[in-house]
């Protein structure tokens, strides 16, 4: 009896059926290898800290400036990833400003990180109460107002006199436009001193040209429910501040619960020097997210 050798090519159809099966368990195992996380893994797996998103940096630019105000901050921001806008602020007083802000602060998805500068403080602080993608807020060299308080109740030992800083431009509707003006007079110790010290003479000069003009009605209107209430908060405060003294700083970032840092500057923190206001905001949003 002869025994007969099975050669492969006596059976293609079983190769072919090896094969696919080969190639089958090939596929299957790059398809999990390279399956984004949490496909196929347990259904109780929780997102990591990583997964979340990246909140929207928010920068909110005070009277007799706009938004350019925060352009070192901004590209510095930028450089480090994060998604950063900085509307303008109307200066038309808190009330309405507020209320712009609130609306622009609606049209944001995701998680926010809310900056202030100076008055800006006046309008985050009533912008953002009630929105609860708002993470954190950060005031800078800012206004921290409580319930009721009026912008003339917190500017006690300002260099800002309105009797002898403010030059009054009437304008369209009764509005009272004001502006810093720009040399000394009587006790004002004029633009570069009061408002800009420690900022470049060139670059003084420039701000001192493009101040966007305030009303002189937003020293009267009352703060409404302060979001610092229910919102973590931060608070840089500018050593050597003439238009919000230090010592008025200090007692409203307190009495906001913010974590406080100091740096040695004047009011303009956000130009002299952007890195500590930039270290700032970072530290907001690693505590936040």
């Amino acid at each position: 009896m002869k025994t007969r050798i099975r050669t492969n090519a006596e059976h293609p159809k079983r190769l072919r059926r090896s094969g696919r099966a080969l190639i089958v368990a090939v596929f299957l195992t790059v398809a999990t290898l390279l399956a984004p996380p949490g496909i196929g893994g347990s259904a109780s797996a929780k997102p990591t800290q990583a997964d979340a998103p990246r909140p929207t940096i928010v920068l909110v630019h005070g009277d007799w400036a706009d938004a350019s105000s925060w352009n070192s901050v901004v590209g510095l921001l930028q450089r480090r990833g994060f998604t950063v806008v900085a509307p303008p602020n109307p200066l038309r007083g808190p009330v309405s400003d507020a209320a712009y802000l609130a609306s622009f602060l609606q049209t944001i998805q995701g998680p926010i990180v809310l900056v202030a500068h100076s008055y800006g403080g006046f309008v985050a602080t009533n912008a953002a109460t009630g929105n609860p993608n708002i993470r954190a807020l950060v005031y800078v060299d800012a206004f921290v107002p409580d319930l009721g308080q009026t912008l003339a109740d917190l500017t006690a030992g300002s260099c800002v006199d309105p009797a002898t800083a403010l030059e009054p431009v009437p304008s369209a509707g009764g509005v009272v436009d004001v502006y810093l003006r720009i040399g000394a007079f009587e006790t004002y110790g004029g633009f570069s001193k009061c408002f800009a010290n420690g900022v470049d003479p060139k670059q003084t000069a420039l701000l001192g040209a493009v101040q966007r003009p305030a009303t002189i009605n937003q020293y009267f209107e009352p703060s409404g429910p302060p979001a610092w209430k229910s919102i973590p908060t931060w608070a840089l405060l500018g050593t050597d501040d003439q238009v919000i003294p230090i010592a008025q700083q200090r007692a409203m970032a307190t009495n906001a619960g913010a974590k406080i840092t100091t740096v040695d500057t004047g009011h303009l923190s956000l130009v002299i020097r952007p890195d500590a206001v930039t270290k700032v905001i970072e530290a907001a949003v690693d505590a936040t997210s």
